[in-house]
């Protein structure tokens, strides 16, 4: 390794001293963002021409996307292709609209009074260096719709499609394995069906009145305006979005987000950064910050750079947990949320593996000059962010870059 520039040690230093100081610090307040983000305010990534939820009226009917005519149909690919595919899938009771057996939403709804779920999950465009939004889900367990086809055979994976205009071009699907989808192993979180957010029915605009939840994926797996299900002998992936080089077993990275920054600040006045960690599979041990002191003619730095690798990261706290149960709808106990323990009520760890936590991080005495802020996350595996990425596509998982001028 190379000794840094007299310059990179003056940044190095300088970096030091900020975060001595901001350790040194009390706790900053809680961030003023909502812990679960209000439906309509979700940002929004929708496909279709025209995207599905603008439909009205009849076309809203005709589409059977609203409460009433929604149905959903559960089928077997009779699809035979050597040599990945030498015998077709089979179900005892398919569900289908045109034998008036169909699964509605009162059906679903009932289902529901025996095999409810609850889960707090944050949503996450695998393209997209931010959460969308972050929402308590209320559904059936993809395992307990697939029982209602009795008895299959050959079945290896699970496809899914959501409404699409009819349009085969448009057609937006996903899929899981069979094990994933009926073998959760205990203290997991089951793929589902969601038909609430926030305790409230889910709008069109956020994939009413039924989409697929798939807790540990990126949000292409949560497939919008839920109407078909196909399970398949086929044990290869077809995913939409893997089409696009993208990997489309990609489980959500646990990665830091810091939200923007006022370009320019007083120098009496400290800088107080705020964000969101999102924890994936692989939990998050920690989240460490570093301010680093720029030239305007400062080179930009790569998520592997030697400066970045051996920078003097501080840990940056977590803000405290919210009062759970001011947080969730009424009618909703923390207790019966996934993932939370049924005596106390309170996360079995935190943060709670598929949602994001708020962080704050405070900087004192940082002299006139530019700068640049940094938030990364740590996993329980000894990651950090970007790490593991063997592949661009598995998640956009970069540290972000806030740019400041101080004085």
């Amino acid at each position: 390794m190379t000794a840094p520039t007299r310059r990179e040690f003056a940044a190095v230093a300088a970096a030091s001293a900020c975060a001595a100081t901001a350790a040194a610090d009390p706790p900053a307040p809680p961030p003023t963002r909502p812990f679960l983000t209000p439906a309509g305010e979700f940002r929004d990534v929708s496909r279709g021409s025209p995207v599905p939820h603008t439909l009205r009226g009849p076309a809203q009917v005709a589409a059977r996307l609203t409460p009433e005519t929604w149905r959903l149909e559960l089928t077997a690919d009779p699809a035979i292709e050597e040599p990945h595919t030498k015998q077709p899938a089979s179900i005892a009771r398919p569900l289908t609209t045109a034998a008036g057996t169909a699964l509605d939403l009162t059906a679903l709804l009932d289902l529901g009074k025996a095999h409810q779920v609850h889960f707090l999950k944050a949503m996450q465009c695998l393209n997209i260096d931010t959460p969308l939004g972050q929402g308590l889900w209320t559904g059936v367990p993809l395992r307990e719709v697939l029982k209602l086809a009795g008895r299959m055979n050959n079945v290896r994976r699970v496809y899914f499609y959501g409404f699409h205009n009819n349009d085969p071009k448009q057609r937006f699907q996903s899929s899981v394995d069979y094990t994933h989808a009926m073998e959760t192993p205990p203290g997991e979180l089951p793929a589902f069906l969601a038909y609430r957010l926030n305790g409230e029915p889910i709008p069109p605009e956020r994939g009413g009145p039924v989409r697929m939840v798939v807790p540990w994926s990126y949000g292409f797996k949560s497939i919008k305006w839920l109407q078909q299900i196909s399970v398949t002998n086929n044990p290869r992936n077809t995913d939409t979005y893997a089409e696009g080089n993208n990997d489309p077993e990609a489980v959500l990275k646990s990665a830091a987000f810091s939200d923007r920054v006022p370009e320019k600040l007083p120098a009496d006045r400290p800088l107080t950064i705020r964000g969101v960690v999102m924890c994936g599979p692989s939990g998050v041990r920690r989240v460490e910050f570093w301010v680093r002191r720029v030239e305007p003619d400062s080179p930009a730095l790569a998520d592997d750079a030697p400066e970045l690798l051996r920078a003097p990261w501080a840990e940056c706290p977590l803000d405290p947990q919210p009062d759970w149960g001011s947080v969730f709808p009424v009618g909703v106990r923390p207790q019966d949320v996934l993932g939370f323990d049924r005596t106390t009520g309170r996360p079995r760890e935190w943060p709670l593996r598929y949602s994001v936590a708020p962080f704050t991080a405070t900087v004192r005495g940082l002299a006139a000059g530019r700068y640049e802020f940094r938030a990364r996350a740590v996993d329980l595996n000894g990651f950090a962010q970007p790490e593991p990425r063997p592949l661009q596509k598995t998640g956009k998982n970069g540290i972000l870059v806030r740019r400041f001028e101080v004085g």
